[in-house]
């Protein structure tokens, strides 16, 4: 039985071209939404298959009867809901109702209605048609689409819509903040005029998720955003949802969700606890192992090699020639410094006591390790954005290793007097000092100097 009568109002509700009765069933029975149609007297006209499904009813048992009385609604609703249904010949526009239906096998469904009035070819209403869903599905939907808004207007976290084509299409104004640009300016462009840095891994990203689904847990993403106040680096915990039409047979990819929150000061406090615990484990170490030590001076290279463990590539020990200076302005005279240890240039290993010569180290006037020992605190020295051939030139015109670009020199100080200079160096492949590495390479060099000031006594003790 199809979903409409061959005659009557079928004419008035759908062409008169042959086959147009069978064109107007095919499109009812392929509606997501139940439907139903009256003519001006209340007879059922159309039944489509959605309208079967929550009801149970066919078209063949619904088609011809007169309104819904004694089958579809109980006989004590069923004038309210005719009139109801039929008060759309009359009004504007359309009209919303809420009803509970009679399913075929007794039960009861609460549907939600909208209906309209169909007007014939002179104009004048001809019947009403209704489409009708269950509540709660109806529900349900109005559900995911508040949830879509709320997301693209009210969420705490970013929100991008990529396409397969991997472009922002729909971006929330959370996610539009964090990219530091306006939400309109950001659609339809590539991810690398928004990214300066992390797109690779971004795009990888969702390329997987496009082709394998949605990864089982966050990523966490390091980028650089372009802002007007630069370029900054954050960390963002990102969630992927690949989306898929939901009216094609086969899932087809309409591009993926992406959702992510700013965790860069979490994270950040994160590694500086981690980095903060390992460096404190480091200087427990030492100081156990220093106190195996019977010759001070190898105590004081046993600090130091702890200490370069992920803080630097290179380190080195230079001790004032003559007398320490004392107090804060020091000794009259030019500073003079003797190499006392340094780690192998080469090959990694323990560093090595060398300078029994006493012979000064050659340091131009200016140099970081000079100044420090001047000023008695601590001096960073960087060689800046230059070429490799030219960051060369400026260490080994200091007298360190020639990959050497940034370096760190802490004063070595005891009972008041200024012993020398630690220097700590770091290669291209790490990045420059900063003040929390300055205090922990002050807290080494005290411990260094403790040692080394231990070992002066030891040998004026001994008459050497």
């Amino acid at each position: 039985m199809s979903a409409s009568r061959r005659s009557g109002t079928t004419d008035e509700l759908g062409p008169d071209e042959p086959g147009g009765s069978d064109l107007l069933a095919a499109l009812l029975d392929g509606m997501d939404a139940a439907l139903c149609a009256f003519d001006a007297g209340g007879v059922v006209t159309h039944w489509n298959r959605e309208a079967e499904r929550i009801l149970g009813w066919t078209a063949a048992e619904a088609v011809g009867r007169h309104g819904f009385a004694g089958w579809a609604v109980r006989s004590a609703d069923a004038e309210e809901v005719q009139a109801r249904l039929m008060s759309a010949m009359t009004a504007p526009g359309r009209q919303v109702h809420e009803f509970a239906l009679v399913t075929k096998d007794g039960g009861r469904v609460l549907v939600r209605t909208q209906s309209a009035a169909v007007r014939g070819p002179d104009g004048k209403p001809a019947g009403v048609y209704c489409a009708f869903s269950e509540v709660h599905a109806q529900i349900d939907l109005e559900r995911s689409i508040a949830l879509s808004e709320a997301l693209f207007e009210d969420a705490s976290w970013g929100v991008v819509l990529v396409d397969a084509d991997l472009r922002p299409a729909v971006v929330n104004a959370h996610a539009a903040r964090a990219l530091g640009i306006r939400r309109t300016a950001v659609l339809g462009r590539p991810l690398g005029e928004l990214l300066a840095q992390g797109v690779e891994e971004l795009e990888a990203a969702l390329t997987h998720v496009l082709a394998e689904g949605a990864p089982p847990a966050p990523a966490e993403m390091w980028v650089t955003v372009r802002t007007s106040e630069g370029e900054k680096r954050r960390c963002w915990r990102s969630g992927f949802l690949r989306l898929a039409s939901p009216l094609a047979e086969e899932p087809v990819p309409l591009g993926v969700g992406w959702l992510f929150q700013d965790v860069t000061e979490a994270k950040q406090g994160e590694q500086e606890a981690a980095l903060l615990r390992f460096r404190t484990n480091q200087l427990h170490r030492a100081a156990r192992a220093a106190a195996e030590c019977e010759d001070p001076a190898e105590a004081a290279t046993v600090h130091l090699d702890f200490a370069l463990a992920g803080f630097a590539d290179h380190a080195l020990i230079d001790r004032v020639a003559g007398d320490p200076r004392a107090g804060d302005e020091g000794a009259p005279g030019p500073v003079r410094l003797v190499r006392l240890a340094a780690t192998p240039a080469g090959a990694p290993g323990p560093s090595l006591l060398t300078g029994a010569a006493g012979l000064p180290v050659r340091y131009e006037e200016g140099h970081p390790a000079l100044q420090c020992v001047e000023r008695a605190g601590a001096v960073r020295a960087d060689a800046g954005s230059v070429p490799a051939e030219r960051a060369r030139e400026w260490a080994l015109e200091r007298q360190w290793p020639g990959d050497a670009v940034h370096a760190l020199c802490a004063v070595l100080r005891s009972r008041g007097r200024t012993l020398g200079v630690v220097t700590f160096l770091r290669g291209a492949g790490r990045s420059r000092f900063e003040r929390s590495d300055t205090a922990y390479a002050e807290d080494v060099a005290g411990r260094i100097a403790a040692a080394l000031d231990l070992a002066e006594a030891v040998r004026e003790e001994a008459g050497e």
